[in-house]
């Protein structure tokens, strides 16, 4: 006997959203530590290793007091702090917002591909931004020193 062909429903919506809700959760929780422990205050957190050998700036400190400044709100802070992480925080947001919405409707989740030239762009930006808020004309670009 042949049997019938059995087609699988799509499975149910919550079991769909559990993947981007728990991305949402693993970024929430460790936001909402920064949002609490201010990295302003001194002694919190580590200093930055790049930072304390050479005296410049890398691409990613402020990252911290960036996270800090956007929890509450304050969006001239954050990109005071880290303009390159603002960046790159909007593009996840959009990213993660696609996928939940596929997640949502049933969609296949969105793919995101970024060829070698995307990459060089990407180095290329992050390599400006390090080399900018280290001069003198991009001093606004630095996060304050504490």
């Amino acid at each position: 006997m042949n049997a019938a062909p059995t087609t699988s429903a799509p499975p149910p919506v919550v079991r769909r959203l559990g993947p981007p809700l728990a991305a949402l959760a693993a970024v929430a929780v460790p936001t909402a530590y920064v949002a609490v422990v201010d990295p302003n205050a001194p002694g919190h957190y580590p200093d930055c290793p790049f930072l304390t050998a050479t005296g410049w700036w890398c691409p990613g400190c402020g990252g911290l007091r960036c996270v800090h400044a956007l929890a509450h709100g304050d969006l001239t802070g954050a990109l005071h702090d880290n303009a390159v992480a603002v960046l790159l925080f909007g593009v996840l947001a959009v990213l993660w917002l696609r996928w939940g919405w596929a997640a949502l409707t049933g969609g296949p989740p969105p793919r995101v591909s970024v060829g070698a030239r995307r990459w060089a762009l990407i180095v290329l930006l992050v390599l400006v931004f390090a080399v900018v808020r280290n001069l003198p004309v991009g001093a606004g670009l630095a996060p304050p020193v504490v």
